[in-house]
């Protein structure tokens, strides 16, 4: 399994979108557009940008939220999401990434017209460190906070992005919550990778529930779980694995404000547009 993190560093309501396969696709019972993290494809992109972009809006795409945009301008990259009938509403950045480079990438993704820009991966106040301390996790919340006041003053919000080591005990709490309690809501929305919680060993439904309208879009993406923590977790394609995901679409109906939904396929259990067109479809039918 690829380390998105390692990736990262290197490298709205319905109908506002129509692509151009046939119309828009809608999650429901949300009523929302189905995306897609361009993680997804990232070996893809890679080899052919705008051939990518195609088959992931045939696959049933119409968003799509970027993580890197493989030597383009803003206005080459803008081109092509716009010319395969997507629209990148959001953008990934690891923190070391946002730390060193903040308003260059800010302008950047506002040429792009996204509408979130959102930390993929954490840093700790030191650099050089590897690991994070729970303060390093109360320091990094503040910085989300100033972050959030410099995004939102472009039109745009800040948000973060959970893995799994979030949910792990450290120094006697727990970075998520640190999080959920120290961030502003008015400044930085959490973005809730329901895959990767629900290999934490925690219940996306029960989150919502404690959280309410705390969270405003989702990663959906499935796992064959065999055992608890992620050795014991392996990736494949929505509805064929562990995680049912028509609870955490009703409880979110009822106390969260999705503003956007977006597979993410970390790898592929089968051909890589088959595992595309699955994932959508799959997305489409909930119920």
């Amino acid at each position: 399994m690829i380390s998105r993190r390692r990736f990262l560093g290197q490298a709205s309501a319905a109908g506002l979108y129509a692509a151009t396969q046939g119309g828009v696709s809608f999650a429901n019972p949300l009523g929302l557009p189905v995306g897609i993290q361009l993680y997804s494809v990232r070996q893809q992109l890679g080899e052919d940008f705008e051939g990518t972009l195609a088959e992931v809006a045939k696959a049933g795409y119409t968003e799509v939220e970027s993580a890197g945009y493989y030597n383009h301008s803003a206005a080459e990259a803008k081109q092509a999401f716009a010319k395969a009938g997507l629209k990148c509403v959001s953008a990934h950045h690891p923190y070391g990434d946002l730390r060193k480079k903040f308003d260059e990438l800010l302008a950047f993704d506002k040429e792009i017209g996204v509408e979130y820009i959102i930390c993929a991966s954490p840093g700790a106040k030191d650099p050089a460190q590897k690991s994070m301390t729970l303060e390093d996790w109360k320091w990094l919340s503040e910085k989300f906070n100033q972050l959030g006041e410099k995004t939102r003053a472009a039109g745009i919000t800040f948000g973060y992005h959970n893995h799994t080591h979030e949910f792990e005990t450290l120094d006697g709490g727990v970075p998520y919550e640190v999080l959920l309690k120290t961030s502003d809501p008015k400044l930085v929305t959490l973005e809730l990778d329901c895959g990767w919680a629900v290999v934490a060993g925690r219940k996306p439904v029960d989150l919502m529930k404690e959280n309410p309208h705390r969270f405003s879009m989702f990663h959906v993406k499935d796992f064959k779980i065999t055992a608890p923590g992620q050795e014991g977790a392996k990736v494949t394609e929505l509805g064929l694995g562990s995680i049912d995901y028509t609870p955490v679409f009703a409880q979110a109906a009822k106390n969260q404000k999705i503003r956007h939904v977006f597979v993410e396929q970390e790898a592929f259990d089968m051909p890589w547009k088959d595992s595309l067109k699955t994932d959508a479809d799959y997305v489409k039918k909930l119920k």
